[in-house]
């Protein structure tokens, strides 16, 4: 089983589930059959832009040779998907540069899309890469967003940096920054208020932490990473949209795939934003979050296992 087949197994069924019931019987692809895929992306949430864009591929290439068993058509329909999810052209992605030391991240989400819980695992995996990591608890209008990172910096076994309710942002984040470089630490994990209610608050917000952080380093921060929950689909999608007006996203981490049948939403706001994703969330153990892999996750999303 590859690492994300329970992560997008309800996309991956409600999806076949949906084609099958349109292509029994049939031996060739026609628009009956464009039109049901075009359904079944739509209602897992791939956005209408992205599916009419897939939708036109697949019609290009199917025009060439008309007949077209659905094995064929599957792997049409991952190949097309999967340049939608080439950002960079890179065949793998590099989670982070550890050539700049401290590398400093700033993650940025809305409240309860799993950004803290995401800092806490990704905490982890690069404690057990053997790196010194320390997070800053820079989230300091949430008494329960500081406990609940404290909980993970100690299950992670990783320093963490904050200080008292209400505090400036920027303050921690400067503090956790400069105890990196004093302590010769290796990641920097920033975490920040996940408030979107204000575009112009918050652009001001993140610009402070990213000001004083470049006091001590100066191109940090090296990464910002959008935390963005799969469950809530388009609505991810504009928050998506949100926090690049705000701020420069380099990076996406998605959450909770293991629990949503929307798991096209990846592939949508890829697409329309074209930021790449570096890591996705497939369940709550701490070593449920994982480096993103194109190929695998549209082999996952599209099985042919699943064909009847």
């Amino acid at each position: 089983m590859g690492i994300f087949d329970k992560g997008v197994k309800k996309t991956n069924q409600n999806f076949f589930q949906k084609l099958s019931r349109a292509i029994v019987g049939r031996s060739r692809v026609d628009e009956n059959v464009l039109d049901a895929i075009e359904e079944a992306l739509v209602s897992s949430d791939m956005g209408v832009d992205t599916t009419l864009k897939l939708i036109d591929n697949l019609e290009d290439r199917v025009e060439k040779d008309k007949y077209m068993s659905m094995e064929e058509l599957v792997d049409l329909l991952r190949d097309e998907i999967a340049k939608l999810l080439d950002v960079d052209g890179a065949e793998t992605v590099v989670p982070f540069d550890f050539s700049k030391k401290p590398y400093v991240v700033m993650v940025v989400g809305v409240n309860g899309v799993g950004k803290t819980t995401t800092i806490g695992k990704l905490a982890a995996s690069l404690r057990a890469q053997g790196k010194k990591v320390i997070i800053g608890a820079a989230d300091t209008f949430r008494a329960a967003a500081v406990d609940q990172l404290v909980v993970w910096a100690e299950r992670a076994g990783v320093e963490i940096v904050r200080q008292g309710m209400g505090s400036d942002p920027a303050s921690v984040a400067f503090d956790t920054v400069k105890a990196a470089v004093a302590r010769d630490a290796d990641v920097v994990l920033i975490d920040t208020a996940g408030r979107l209610h204000n575009r112009i608050d918050l652009m001001n917000e993140l610009t402070k932490i990213r000001n004083v952080m470049r006091k001590v380093v100066p191109d940090a921060p090296h990464e910002v990473l959008l935390v963005l929950d799969s469950t809530t689909g388009q609505n991810a999608f504009q928050q998506a949209k949100e926090f690049s007006r705000a701020t420069d996203v380099t990076a996406l981490a998605v959450t909770k795939l293991d629990g949503s049948a929307k798991g096209g939403v990846v592939v949508g706001i890829v697409d329309q934003m074209r930021i790449p994703i570096k890591f996705i969330g497939i369940g709550e153990g701490i070593d449920d979050l994982k480096v993103f892999d194109r190929r695998e996750f549209v082999s996952s999303l599209f099985s042919k296992e699943d064909i009847q």
